[in-house]
């Protein structure tokens, strides 16, 4: 299945998207909806970010491709950090970058969104506990990252947290998924989530371990190697094998 949110005469709604047409739902997916009867044409409709987390926590270095690129050892645990949602930006909306002299990087990800309400999950049942998958762009400002040392601010921009284009259930192997990202054209990311360092059941358990994951939250996993800095007048665009392309402009 695949969740799309949109806005149609000013109005923002949820939906599942099938085969160009659009089934309007009561209410937000996750939380559990009924189709109201509605249809509308996809071309007539502009697709938002499928959802707006209460919050997203991402996952630092954690494709054995980007250690290995870098050189850097490999972490006994996850790295983790917080977006705002206020950083969520839709498909087709221009990336801001903060000052032209920063050093700002694109990362493509697999977003993983959390069905239920959750603490303290085991890895073993983890897997319970998703909703579906979506694609994110961690964009991060480097240039603020070695003047605070924290992460707030340089990853927690406006426009940060570019999200879409849909929510899939079934139509991934999460495991197994390929990430190719594009920066104007060219392909600069090209990696398997099967590279990746701490697998989605372990990020689970350890996220929740610390605090509550709410149904709606989104986990951004991690990014493979060929991160690069992003440019005023460039275009982005991150597809996964099963989800579809996400793609924005840069100013």
């Amino acid at each position: 299945m695949k969740y799309v949110r949109y806005e149609k005469d000013g109005n923002t709604h949820f939906g599942v998207l099938e085969n160009g047409k659009i089934a309007e739902l009561s209410e937000d997916y996750v939380l559990g909806a009924e189709r109201t009867g509605v249809v509308t044409e996809e071309q007539d409709v502009k697709l938002l970010a499928p959802y707006i987390p209460g919050k997203i926590v991402g996952v630092g270095a954690n494709y054995k491709s980007f250690l290995d690129a870098k050189k850097r050892e490999y972490p006994v645990g996850p790295r983790i950090f917080q977006k705002p949602k206020t950083a969520v930006l839709n498909m087709g909306e221009a990336i801001c970058l903060p000052d032209a002299s920063h050093e700002v990087h694109y990362e493509g990800e697999l977003a993983v969104v959390i069905g239920k309400t959750c603490t303290k999950v085991k890895k073993e049942d983890a897997w319970d506990h998703i909703f579906g998958y979506t694609v994110i762009n961690d964009i991060t400002d480097e240039t603020m990252f070695k003047e605070d040392v924290i992460w707030a601010r340089g990853k927690g921009c406006d426009t940060f947290a570019p999200l879409g284009p849909v929510v899939v259930t079934d139509e991934i192997d999460p495991e197994d998924a390929m990430i190719e990202t594009k920066l104007n054209g060219t392909v600069v990311q090209h990696m398997s989530t099967s590279d990746i360092n701490f697998h989605i059941p372990e990020l689970i358990e350890y996220i929740s371990s610390y605090m509550t994951l709410e149904a709606g939250d989104i986990i951004a996993t991690g990014t493979p190697a060929g991160v690069g800095c992003l440019h005023p007048g460039d275009h982005i665009e991150i597809s996964i094998e099963g989800i579809g392309v996400l793609a924005n402009d840069v100013k």
